[in-house]
């Protein structure tokens, strides 16, 4: 997997990119090569990208504000809930095309979020469901009639 994203990061245009083979040797290479955007599989030994995840986003953290793409195979809705509240900007499904890729580092540059902190979540802000007003009341997203955000 490491080696067809770098590949299609290539592709991009993309001149530095480190890769690392685990979630704590990734850990160790982000203070290495102060990295712009993160991209992490779900699955990795030793530290699994959530566990990587919830180890950046703590305020102490110098790369909190990261931007983060998950890479997974795990596509089913409860797994796209927890990626969510873990504080990833977007989630990738395997199988991978350059095209979905080049859209989420797309998405991340053109459309920048804010970082929000709740007692319960310290990420990037919800996007707006099209065609839904969005309301954060410091808790939760609120959106009309009963939409869910993922």
């Amino acid at each position: 997997m490491r080696t067809i994203l770098r590949t299609m990061l290539q592709g991009f245009g993309a001149r530095k990119i480190v890769e690392a083979e685990d979630g704590a040797s990734g850990l160790e290479a982000m203070d290495r090569a102060n990295p712009d955007i993160l991209i992490l599989d779900w699955v990795m030994p030793i530290l699994d990208g959530a566990d990587m995840v919830r180890m950046i986003r703590t305020q102490n953290n110098p790369y909190a504000y990261i931007p983060i793409i998950m890479v997974t195979a795990h596509t089913e809705r409860s797994r796209i809930i927890e990626a969510r509240k873990l504080g990833i900007h977007e989630l990738l499904c395997k199988p991978i095309s350059a095209k979905a890729l080049y859209q989420r580092i797309a998405s991340i540059i053109l459309q920048p979020r804010d970082f929000v902190k709740t007692a319960g979540y310290f990420g990037p802000a919800p996007r707006e469901i099209r065609g839904h007003k969005k309301n954060w009341d410091g808790n939760k997203v609120l959106t009309d009639a009963n939409s869910a955000m993922v």
